[in-house]
C-alpha cells in the first residue's frame, strides 16, 4: 500500500513521490498536476509561475553561505506514461497510482509506476520544501507532456530561466551521468480501404498476442524484446499466404514511446481449411514462443473461434498492408560508430489500427544523427507509400550533443567516484531527453542528466530501486553543496 512507501528512506523523497502519485497525470492531461505544483510552490511562500503551455517554475533563494554559487535549474517532467495490463481495471484520468514494496523495489499494481519522471519531480519538491538542505539558488522547472511530444520543452521561451547549470533528473541508471541523447520524430501512415461483405462458408477467429514485457522504445530497443505488432503481422502473413486469411480488424499497441506488448485481430478463413489453419497457427506459435523464450518468456498467442463479422478488408489492400508491415523496419537500425554500444538510430512500430475502412500505422523513429534519422524515415515512407498510404511526420525534436568538457560533468564525475569508490559511466543514451530542446532555448547552459535506477519504464513492469534511491539522494545533496561559484 502507499502508506508503506511513506516509511521508506529517504522519507522526504518517498513522501513527496507518494503525494505526487496520488494526482492523476497522464500526458496531455496535466491540468490537475499543474494545479498541484502551483499550490505546492505557493504554500512554501516561493515565487511560482506557469507559462503559456503549462510548464511550472518555482524559485528558491540560496541557503545561507551559498549565495555566491551559480544558479541551478533542477528539471523534471510532470507527465507519466499510462500503460496497464489487459486484466487491470484502472482509470488513469481519475485514480492515483497504487504502489507496493517488493523487496528492494517499489512497484505499481498492474500499471506503470510513474517513477519516470516522478522520482525526479519528488526530488526537487523535497529540496524546495526542506529548511535544512544546503543549496545554491534554485529554479525548479517542471515541464509538461514530455512523453508524447515534449511540447512543454518546445514551448519554453528563452529568458524565463536565469540559471547557469541544468540538472535533468530523468536518467534511469544510478551509475550513469548522461551527456547526450537521441532526437526523435513521429511517422504516421494512413489510408482508406473498402470493406467487403463476408462471403458464406467462413469461420472467424480472434488472434491475441499478449504477455510481452514491452518497455521504453529508446532505452530498451536493443534488448531483443518482442514487438506485438510485428508478431501479429507474422501470424497474419502466414495465414494469408497459406489459407487466404481475411482481416476484419487489427488493434495493436498504445503509445509511440512504448514497445507494444499486446495486439488483437479478428480474421476469417474458409471453413474447409479450419483444421489445417488451427494446426498451422499453433505450430507457428510454438516457433515464435521458442524464439522469444529468453527475452519474453511470458509471451502468449491465442487463436480462438469467434462470431462471424459482417465485413472484411478488400483483399488487395490487405495483402499490401501485411507485406508492408513485414518489410517495415523495427528495432535497431544502426549502432553509433563514435560511442561504443550506443544505439544510433532505431524505429518502433508502435501502433497498428485497422478498422472500419481505415488503416493507421504509427511509428517513433529515434537517432542521435539527423541524417541517419532522415534516412530511416525515408525508408519507412517508401515502404508505406508503395501500398498507397499517405505518410506524415510530426513532433520532430533534436538530440543533445555531448560536451565532454562540461564543468558540471567534471564536478559530478569526481564526486561520484569519491562517494562510491568507482567511476561513473559517462554516456549518451538512445532515449529522448528534454536537454536537446532546452539547449536550443538556452545554448550557454551547462547540462547534465542523472537519476536513480528505474527498470521497465513505460510498461506495467516499471519498478524503482529503493537502495538506488538512497544512493542517488545522497549524490544529489552532495552535488548541490559542490556547485561552483559564479
Amino acid at each position: 500500500m502507499n502508506s508503506e512507501i511513506r516509511n521508506l528512506e529517504p522519507k522526504e523523497l518517498w513522501n513527496k513521490f507518494a503525494d505526487l502519485n496520488a494526482v492523476p497525470r497522464p500526458s496531455k492531461k496535466e491540468e490537475r498536476v499543474i494545479a498541484f505544483m502551483r499550490n505546492f510552490g505557493e504554500s512554501l511562500g516561493l515565487i511560482t509561475e506557469i507559462d503559456k503551455v503549462g510548464n511550472v517554475l518555482i524559485k528558491k533563494p540560496a541557503t545561507l553561505g551559498m549565495e555566491d554559487r551559480k544558479t541551478v535549474v533542477m528539471q523534471s517532467h510532470l507527465d507519466m506514461v499510462h500503460q496497464k495490463n489487459a486484466d487491470t481495471v484502472f482509470d488513469f484520468d481519475q485514480q492515483g497510482i497504487e504502489m507496493y514494496v517488493d523487496g528492494d523495489w517499489v512497484r505499481a499494481k498492474g500499471t506503470t509506476l510513474g517513477a519516470d519522471n516522478g522520482l525526479g519531480v519528488a526530488t526537487i519538491m523535497a529540496i524546495l520544501a526542506s529548511e535544512e538542505i544546503e543549496h545554491p539558488a534554485i529554479e525548479a522547472l517542471f515541464t509538461i507532456d514530455e512523453e508524447t511530444g515534449m511540447t512543454g520543452a518546445m514551448g519554453l521561451e528563452g529568458g524565463w530561466l536565469q540559471g547557469d547549470i541544468l540538472l535533468n533528473l530523468d536518467t534511469e541508471e544510478d551509475d550513469e551521468i548522461g551527456v547526450g541523447c537521441a532526437g526523435g520524430i513521429d511517422v504516421t501512415a494512413k489510408r482508406k480501404y473498402t470493406e467487403e461483405v463476408l462471403p458464406e462458408g467462413k469461420t472467424a477467429y480472434t488472434i491475441s498476442v499478449t504477455g510481452l514485457n514491452g518497455g521504453h522504445s529508446g532505452m530498451d530497443i536493443h534488448k531483443g524484446l518482442g514487438n506485438a505488432n510485428k508478431i501479429m503481422n507474422r501470424m497474419l502473413f502466414d495465414g494469408f499466404e497459406n489459407f487466404g486469411l481475411q482481416v476484419n480488424q487489427i488493434k495493436g499497441g498504445s503509445l509511440r514511446n512504448a514497445i507494444p506488448r499486446e495486439s488483437f485481430a479478428t480474421v476469417v478463413v474458409d471453413t474447409i481449411h479450419e483444421s489445417a489453419f488451427e494446426y498451422e497457427m499453433n505450430e507457428l506459435t510454438l516457433v515464435i514462443k521458442k524464439e522469444f523464450n529468453i527475452a519474453d518468456p511470458d509471451l502468449t498467442i491465442d487463436i480462438k473461434k469467434t462470431e462471424l463479422p459482417s465485413k472484411v478488408m478488400e483483399l488487395g489492400v490487405q495483402e499490401g498492408v501485411i507485406k508492408a508491415l513485414y518489410a517495415a523496419h523495427n528495432g535497431v537500425y544502426t549502432m553509433s560508430a563514435s560511442i561504443s554500444d550506443l544505439v544510433e538510430t532505431s524505429n518502433n512500430i508502435a501502433k497498428v489500427t485497422v478498422a472500419e475502412g481505415e488503416i493507421i500505422i504509427e511509428c517513433l523513429t529515434r537517432s542521435s544523427v539527423e541524417s541517419s534519422k532522415g534516412d530511416l524515415v525515408n525508408k519507412l515512407r517508401a515502404t508505406f507509400e508503395l501500398i498507397g498510404c499517405e505518410v506524415n511526420t510530426s513532433g520532430d525534436y533534436p538530440g543533445w550533443a555531448p560536451n565532454m568538457e562540461s564543468p558540471i560533468l567534471k564536478v559530478m564525475d569526481d564526486l561520484y567516484e569519491k562517494l562510491n569508490g568507482e567511476k561513473a559511466h559517462v554516456a549518451a543514451c538512445h532515449a529522448g531527453l528534454e536537454c536537446g530542446i532546452l539547449g536550443q532555448h538556452y545554448p550557454n547552459m551547462d547540462m547534465i542528466s542523472f537519476g536513480p535506477t528505474i527498470l521497465g519504464a513505460h510498461s506495467p513492469d516499471e519498478r524503482a530501486s529503493i537502495s538506488s534511491a538512497q544512493k542517488y539522494w545522497k549524490f544529489v545533496l552532495e552535488i548541490l553543496k559542490e556547485i561552483p561559484k559564479r
